[in-house]
């Protein structure tokens, strides 16, 4: 028997920064909440102020929820961090597990629910003529699934086992293929030479209403985890090195 499930979920990686309230009952009916806003650099300032607003629209406390979910990357550097960190703060203060979920997949999934893609090839422009991507696919419940491990590199030069996968679903799949993120709105030219697709939206930005409903996977099949184990992922482990000034 299904059983209800409450989440507090939080996107930051972009220059977006979104928050959701995501409840599914034990009949499955779902619904959501949330708060969206295209903020460069005003995650930290937004973030928590969000979260207030929505607890208090559901009438729900911290300790009520299940978990909490984020985006844990890749992404912007500083914004992988805050999720993270709010999303740890938050759990320990009330004794909540998390869950974390890749920032491409989240992105990937809303290119599901939006436009119906069965295929997604998201992209965030990682500066230096380096993208993070992620190739991804719609099971049969419609979550975006990777095809293989997300990689970070030269947008012109990915590695070969990343392009022969999405290659691969592409030319057996009969279902809508798209990319999307800010990675093909900077190497557009560079990317659509190496990845098929049918549609491009480099505008679209990953989103809380995404990570929750990935992560309710997570927490049907048990999988939450202790609040310390809240960390980002950055794909490129000497990102810090290469910031102005370093």
């Amino acid at each position: 028997m299904m059983t209800g499930i409450t989440l507090l979920a939080l996107e930051t990686a972009t220059e977006h920064c979104s928050v959701a309230i995501w409840q599914r009952n034990a009949n499955g009916q779902l619904s959501v909440l949330a708060r969206r806003q295209h903020a460069p650099r005003q995650q930290t300032e937004l973030i928590l102020p969000m979260v207030d607003e929505l607890l208090a629209e559901s009438g729900l406390a911290l300790g009520q929820l299940t978990a909490i979910a984020y985006s844990c990357g890749p992404g912007a550097f500083t914004g992988v961090r805050i999720a993270a960190a709010v999303a740890q703060g938050l759990a320990f203060g009330a004794d909540l597990p998390v869950v974390p979920v890749g920032s491409l997949q989240t992105l990937a999934q809303a290119t599901h629910r939006q436009f119906g893609a069965r295929l997604a090839l998201a992209a965030f422009d990682a500066r230096m003529q380096e993208v993070y991507a992620g190739a991804y696919a719609a099971d049969a419940a419609g979550l975006m699934q990777p095809l293989t491990g997300d990689v970070a590199g030269a947008a012109a030069q990915l590695p070969e086992t990343f392009l022969h996968a999405w290659r691969d679903a592409v030319s057996t799949s009969d279902g809508l293929a798209v990319a999307v993120g800010s990675g093909w709105e900077s190497y557009r030219d560079s990317l659509e030479q190496a990845l098929p697709v049918q549609h491009v939206y480099a505008e679209l930005a990953p989103d809380a209403e995404d990570v929750a409903l990935l992560a309710s996977v997570s927490v049907d099949a048990g999988l939450a985890v202790a609040p310390e184990l809240a960390l980002p992922v950055y794909l490129r482990n000497d990102v810090w090195k290469k910031l102005p000034g370093r």
